[in-house]
């Protein structure tokens, strides 16, 4: 069954150009399925497998506490394997094909305003190379709405300080970003005091690195952003997506031409970018309505 996994995600990887994100995603999905089904129904090779079987297994993901959000995730890479499995004839019917995805319920991403992001950004200590670092991450990450994993897989050579804007790549597409001055300041001075005292282990292309001279990891930045949110007095789930929802939800706010937001976000349907614009009317009708004397 290993092997099987093995070739789809290589399939995924060289045919189907995934990400690294989903990679893994798809992986855990159907390793997880494959342990449930050796151990549970003792089943061995993937084409024992059937509709009862996997459905099996959804009530075992409700039962231990899975997120109606992960249980749909898990049908689609299931779907998505067995249709690979098949095309391999290694199975001869797809048994996820039918599975109902149990109902999830959107939930709006939090936003920060912008005296929030203010008292964000003044959090790191600007007096040592940690903080200009950290610094520079926060305004980057805001200034442009970047994915965090578009940041802290950014090379010093996607940054253009000269005429104030990145070069980010993503699935073989590649956008360019602008940001403005106060992102401008922060890089430059990481750049020019501190950075180099992060290169432990010699020179490296990336911009972000940790303590240790290694890439900044996603985890990392998110522990970051965790503790200087908690020091700012920022309540809420507050996550790296914060901040790229806030700073979508201010450009619609600013007036910014949502086509212009779609391409910076590197959102490939308009209709992903529309949501900033029912949640900025939503706040709108929110002030309104804790306003107005008549309301």
């Amino acid at each position: 069954m290993e092997n099987a996994i093995l070739e789809f995600i290589e399939y995924l990887r060289k045919t189907k150009k995934i990400s690294p994100n989903t990679e893994v995603s798809y992986r855990r999905d159907i390793e997880k399925l494959s342990r449930y089904l050796t151990s549970a129904r003792r089943i061995c090779n993937w084409s024992s497998a059937t509709e009862t079987d996997l459905n099996a297994y959804m009530l075992y993901m409700e039962r231990e506490g899975y997120a109606a959000s992960s249980i749909s995730r898990t049908i689609a890479s299931m779907r998505s394997f067995y249709q690979f499995l098949r095309k391999q004839n290694l199975v001869s019917y797809n048994p996820a094909e039918e599975l109902k995805p149990p109902k999830v319920e959107k939930k709006m991403p939090e936003i920060l305003s912008l005296r929030q992001v203010t008292a964000l950004m003044d959090q790191p200590d600007l007096r040592t190379n940690k903080g200009l670092r950290d610094s520079a991450m926060l305004e980057l990450l805001y200034a442009t709405g970047i994915r965090v994993s578009e940041l802290v897989g950014l090379k010093v050579e996607d940054v253009n300080l000269q005429l104030g804007f990145i070069t980010c790549i993503d699935r073989s597409k590649e956008r360019i970003i602008p940001f403005g001055s106060s992102a401008k300041k922060a890089v430059t001075e990481y750049l020019d005091k501190a950075r180099a005292s992060f290169l432990l282990h010699g020179e490296t292309d990336v911009l972000f690195t940790n303590c240790q001279g290694r890439p900044m990891s996603r985890q990392g930045f998110w522990k970051v952003l965790k503790g200087y949110a908690l020091s700012a007095g920022i309540e809420g789930d507050i996550t790296p997506h914060t901040l790229r929802h806030s700073f979508a939800v201010h450009m619609v706010e600013n007036g910014a031409d949502l086509r212009a937001v779609q391409e910076m976000l590197g959102h490939s349907d308009i209709s992903t970018t529309q949501m900033y614009v029912n949640l900025n009317l939503n706040r709108i009708r929110d002030v309104y309505g804790k306003a107005h004397p008549r309301r």
